[in-house]
């Protein structure tokens, strides 16, 4: 085993090497009397670069070797790797690996069976952390003192050495156990077979299905390494919009290539499923979930997938919503058409995950779409197989700036829900926009749902980690994220929304972990452990949501943008063919007021959360500010706590968010010669393009507010620049990201 150990490494570990442009001569060179050096993004928050000295020769000392314990795997081997890696770029030296001897200053990988000498105390805590946590700790093994990364298996190991390099790369002490709160952490990519991505503002899919599966770009491997760094666990590879082609042969290889590479790193491979597939691949003559030929189809196919993907996740399906085919085609239930699907994977251990974004299909209904998943899936409760989650989206409408939680959450207590964000900005500025979703993410699962009274919960994190559940069983749990991947060298599009699929991937493995802190973590390790950078990085990220908030969506205002894009304002839209396809459907501005009601007197969604929570929302003066025009239509005239109209409030808030955005493009230029050339530049032209962003949203809407409320600006206020039809008359017509 000595043997094939370092004869597996070398060739693993300088392909790593090669592939990040990282040698161990050029990690250590010092950077103290030279520029920054220029950086793409690539590397993303694994960038490994050097420490200060005083932080190298505490780590030199902690890693003089690398010693795994256990069986070599093919996830043993790439943990091993990675902190080889890390220890060359952050300490400069090459930290030889072993499977035997364990000598002073060592960096152990191994479990209990295969740690020798170790305490029984520490067992004790190992033996609660199942099979993904790790242990790390300043330990004694053999009486030789020694860094320990601990776990149950390897994947855990591989976990806990990314946790080791991550505290290091921080500046703080690796001395730490946990485990992921959720079993499913996943992305959700919506790729296309032609790779055009879907809401994607990052280039073209990073999935070459046309090259697939005799050629697999080296890119899939540094995914895998990113996502397995914040214990991401699964990934699905096309969009919620499936095509039937996905689940024919060839692309069922094409899949089985990806889930080779990507297996090493503890991250099974999903697929999106159409749920017509069988009859428009004219192999049935039905879809209906209750047609044993249908029923028959699924099971043969799901057979098949196995046999090529032997670890395959499991599907993800978008039914009845937006034109997709689904079980309410034959007057089945949404249950009805999970079950069939859950009872094809079920001897395989797949899973289901069903989508409940949905809404009415009938063209010119006038309804709430706020209440039309409640609608639909609550009568469902407990009537979900036991391997399908249903996949909720943090708010009832759809990834707006801001939304109240869905009140889905904590209304299926006999029913796994499963939390779906959306880490590409969609509504939210693109790749052009500043906006650290964490705060949004947080402000979702910190939520207390009020479902056992004010006050005692349960919240959304508690809700989507399986607290609620009155069966006793414990039951599956997930978080899914909308990726915000392509093929633009900084992955992401935006150097800063590097942080929002990292904050994704930490609060998947804890959903009640800490915004702030998760922006230190990426902060750390993306610009450096520097607190000139550290500081104003984090304050940039904390702020910059409730920017956009501020010139996009104020006071509980929602889904005013451009139509089909969703690119620029454009609430003065009202010719669309649905009634809830249209900006005026949602503000409902007119001389009487602005906002939509949503109270008894109105829809009554508000009767959809807990009775504690609807008492609370349904008076506007105890309905938090934020939300104040998602549930109420309010005279322009209405005192708002601040001593300010209604009217002069919403302008202050757009007047607010555009002196947010300068406040960021400030803040960033003081960083000049202190982030690398590069990477400056590049934020720099977007935080330039925000400005101009929330310039225009400010004018644009203020025009339209104004022209329908008929009320003069409030003193000192600047008007627009230039009148109403100029701002209707801007246009996006190859907007990237269309749907």
């Amino acid at each position: 085993m000595h043997k094939l150990f370092h004869k597996l490494f070398p060739p693993v570990l300088a392909a790593l090497l090669l592939a990040a442009g990282l040698t161990s001569a050029n990690a250590a060179t010092s950077t103290a009397s030279k520029p920054v050096p220029d950086e793409d993004g690539y590397n993303l928050w694994l960038r490994y670069q050097p420490l200060a000295p005083a932080a190298q020769a505490r780590l030199k000392a902690q890693a003089r070797s690398i010693v795994l314990t256990t069986p070599i795997t093919p996830t043993t081997t790439a943990a091993v790797a990675e902190l080889q890696r890390g220890v060359a770029g952050m300490a400069g030296i090459d930290a030889p690996a072993q499977t035997a001897t364990i000598a002073d200053g060592a960096l152990v990988l191994g479990t209990a069976a295969t740690l020798p000498g170790l305490d029984s105390t520490l067992k004790t805590e190992l033996a609660k952390l199942g099979n993904e946590g790790y242990l790390l700790r300043a330990a004694r093994l053999q009486g030789r003192p020694v860094t320990l990364i601990a776990a149950n298996t390897d994947i855990g190991l591989l976990y806990g050495a990314f946790a080791w390099l991550r505290a290091t790369a921080g500046g703080t002490a690796p001395e730490a156990s946990s485990a992921p709160k959720l079993q499913l952490r996943l992305l959700n990519h919506w790729d296309n077979l032609d790779r055009h991505v879907e809401r994607g503002y990052a280039g073209a899919s990073i999935w070459d299905w046309w090259a697939l599966p005799e050629i697999t770009d080296s890119r899939y491997t540094d995914y895998a390494r990113a996502n397995a760094s914040l214990g991401i666990n699964g990934t699905v590879l096309n969009n919620v919009n499936s095509k039937p082609e996905v689940l024919t042969p060839a692309y069922i290889a094409k899949a089985a290539a990806v889930a080779d590479v990507l297996r090493p790193y503890g991250i099974k491979v999903f697929l999106s499923a159409r749920f017509s597939t069988p009859l428009e691949l004219k192999q049935t003559d039905t879809a209906d979930p209750l047609s044993p030929a249908v029923q028959t189809w699924w099971k043969n196919k799901a057979d098949e997938i196995y046999r090529a993907i032997p670890d395959f996740g499991g599907f993800l399906v978008k039914a009845n919503s937006e034109g997709q085919p689904g079980p309410q085609d034959y007057h089945r239930s949404h249950a009805d058409g999970a079950n069939m699907l859950a009872a094809a994977l079920a001897p395989h251990h797949g899973i289901v995950m069903w989508r409940a974004f949905v809404y009415a299909p009938q063209a010119g209904k006038e309804t709430d779409r706020a209440r039309q998943a409640f609608e639909e899936f609550k009568p469902l409760d407990g009537k979900f197989a036991s391997n399908v989650l249903v996949q909720v989206k943090n708010g009832a409408i759809d990834f707006q700036p801001r939304e109240p939680f869905h009140p889905l959450f904590g209304a299926m207590p006999n029913t796994p829900l499963m939390m779906e964000f959306q880490i590409t900005k969609e509504y939210l500025g693109f790749s052009t926009d500043i906006a650290y979703l964490g705060t949004m993410f947080e402000e979702v699962l910190e939520s207390d749902t009020m479902q056992q009274g004010q006050g005692k919960g349960p919240t959304v994190a508690q809700v989507i980690e399986g607290s609620h559940t009155l069966d006793g069983k414990p039951p599956l749990t997930g978080m899914a994220g909308v990726a915000n991947i392509g093929v633009d060298r900084n992955w992401t599009g935006h150097h800063f929304d590097q942080a929002n699929w990292y904050a994704f991937g930490r609060l998947a493995w804890n959903p009640q972990a800490s915004a702030r802190a998760i922006a230190v973590e990426w902060a750390a390790q993306s610009f450096g452990n520097d607190a000139r950078v550290i500081g104003p990085v984090v304050d940039m990220l904390m702020r910059s949501r409730e920017t956009v908030v501020d010139y996009m969506t104020p006071l509980g205002l929602h889904h005013i943008m451009g139509t089909a894009h969703h690119h620029g304002p454009a609430p003065w839209v009202n010719d669309l063919e649905r009634p809830d396809w249209n900006p005026v459907y949602y503000h409902r501005a007119a001389r009487d007021g602005i906002g939509f009601d949503r109270t008894a007197s109105g829809t009554n969604a508000l009767e959809q959360y807990a009775p504690a929570l609807a008492r609370l929302y349904a008076d506007p003066r105890t309905t938090p500010e934020k939300y104040l025009l998602w549930f109420h239509h309010l005279p322009w005239t209405y005192a708002m706590p601040s001593g300010r109209t209604l009217w002069a409030e919403i302008i202050d808030h757009y007047d607010r968010g555009v002196a947010g955005a300068r406040d960021l493009q400030s803040r960033w230029d003081a960083l000049r010669g202190v982030v690398d050339a590069r990477r400056h530049a590049e934020v720099a032209q977007r935080l330039r393009r925000q400005v101009q962003n929330a310039e225009l949203w400010r004018n644009a809407c203020i025009a339209y507010f104004q022209s329908v409320s008929g009320l003069p600006l409030p003193n000192g206020v600047t008007p627009p620049p230039q009148p109403l039809e100029y701002y209707k008359a801007i246009h996006f017509p190859y907007a990237p990201g269309r749907g």
